[in-house]
């Protein structure tokens, strides 16, 4: 699974780009992008062929005074992943939880590590 670099703009919007790690555990990819403030209403996950593209927004929240200092403005994020072909597309999972969104991309049977039994006396 590769990233795609080109992430800045689109139709004139600026994309940022979460911080993410990719690890594999017993035939599954999983892809953890760090998205602090982010909700579930959120975010969109699509693949589409061999893509998987992760688009959100971090709203601002609310304040009823004026801010002296504005470090985590509302933002727009997108991170785009060629899937290869080991990929099951159909058995692709999210879940957000401390503000970590974790994807996981289960592999396809035939792809899966397996051990081979050694016959013989």
């Amino acid at each position: 699974m590769n990233t795609k670099e080109l992430e800045t703009t689109d139709r004139g919007i600026r994309y940022d780009r979460p911080l993410g790690r990719i690890s594999e555990d017993e035939g599954v990819v999983l892809l953890r992008l760090e998205m602090p403030g982010v909700a579930k209403e959120g975010l969109t996950i699509d693949v589409d062929g061999d893509l998987l593209v992760v688009t959100g927004v971090r709203a601002e929240q609310e304040n009823s005074g004026r801010y002296l200092v504005r470090e985590r403005p509302r933002f727009n994020f997108r991170r785009t992943y060629t899937l290869d072909e080991t990929v099951d597309r159909n058995r692709i999972d999210a879940e957000l939880s401390n503000g970590v969104l974790t994807v996981s991309l289960h592999l396809k049977e035939e792809v899966k590590p397996r051990k081979i039994e050694v016959k013989g006396r």
